[in-house]
């Protein structure tokens, strides 16, 4: 027997909005179709949705379900005539006519409850961040291949980092999140398995877990070797045009001295020569 929530503004919901769920033996708890109303309703295997009036509130709905992320599958019940209007943006995983029978309401329940769970079963067990994996099935983390030899609450701290990368933690988040609210240990503790974590992974990967003073620790992503390349070639690139123009300024000054000279020689003797020539024509006359 299956949890189901019908969210409807029906008078008579099991009579109305699809009689044949009435003939089944699941528990059916029933709340009215607005976004404040599911605040303080309780989770369900199935969310049902009426959908047979009011089609642009009821899209809206859907759409606020589905962003809200109640973590089951949403069932639309409409008409026949209101199947036309329902499009892939709706946010729904399946869509019933109200005139169904028990037969495929239970049919479509089942698939609806079986893709869910085969889709949490797929959800990924490996962590995976550059060099880094850590495998949550088997407990092991591998760093290039090699696995490394953590104790539990190692292991645990650094899934935690890896899960969250970039994500700033105080040493009382980290404390409460991988220790537990029973824990009455000081935060202390959180340093001492950090610096044990950054020995076991290395001189040249220790500062994958980094730490942000007068705060705690976050995990450090590394930078894809692309990325990395690209960025040193431009670095270089810079220096060797700031070099460039370096040398092009010094020579710049060394050369006006030897440019200044050469325009004094040169007005020099072309003094000289307007003084030879005048005397070459005083002595002709």
């Amino acid at each position: 027997m299956s949890s189901l929530l019908l969210l409807t503004n029906a008078l008579q919901p099991s009579t109305e909005v699809l009689p044949a769920l009435g003939l089944l033996l699941h528990n059916v708890r029933v709340a009215p179709a607005e976004g404040p109303a599911l605040v303080d309703t309780p989770g369900a295997d199935v969310i049902l949705i009426d959908g047979r009036r009011d089609l642009p509130q009821v899209r809206s709905l859907c759409q606020l379900l589905r962003s809200t992320g109640p973590g089951c599958p949403l069932i639309l019940v409409v008409t026949e005539g209101g199947l036309a209007a329902v499009t892939a943006d709706w946010g729904i995983d399946d869509v019933l006519l109200d005139t169904a029978g028990p037969a495929e309401v239970e049919a479509r329940l089942r698939l609806a409850m079986g893709r869910q769970q085969i889709s949490t079963d797929d959800s990924p067990m490996e962590i995976r961040n550059g060099d880094l994996s850590v495998d949550e099935a088997t407990y092991s983390a591998k760093l290039k291949g090699r696995v490394l030899d953590l104790t539990f609450k190692e292991f645990e701290l650094l899934k935690y980092l890896a899960q969250h990368p970039g994500r700033v933690f105080t040493r009382a988040q980290l404390l409460q999140e991988v220790w537990g609210y029973d824990y009455f240990g000081g935060t202390r503790t959180v340093d001492v398995h950090v610096r044990r974590l950054r020995a076991k992974l290395g001189v040249e990967h220790e500062s994958l877990i980094g730490t942000v003073r007068n705060v705690g620790y976050r995990f450090v992503t590394p930078e894809k070797p692309e990325k990395a390349e690209k960025a040193e070639k431009a670095e270089r690139a810079a220096e060797k045009s700031e070099r460039e123009k370096s040398e092009r300024k010094a020579g710049a000054a060394a050369a006006a001295p030897e440019e200044a000279e050469t325009a004094a020689t040169a007005t020099v003797t072309e003094e000289t020569a307007v003084h030879e020539e005048a005397a070459v024509h005083t002595a002709k006359r």
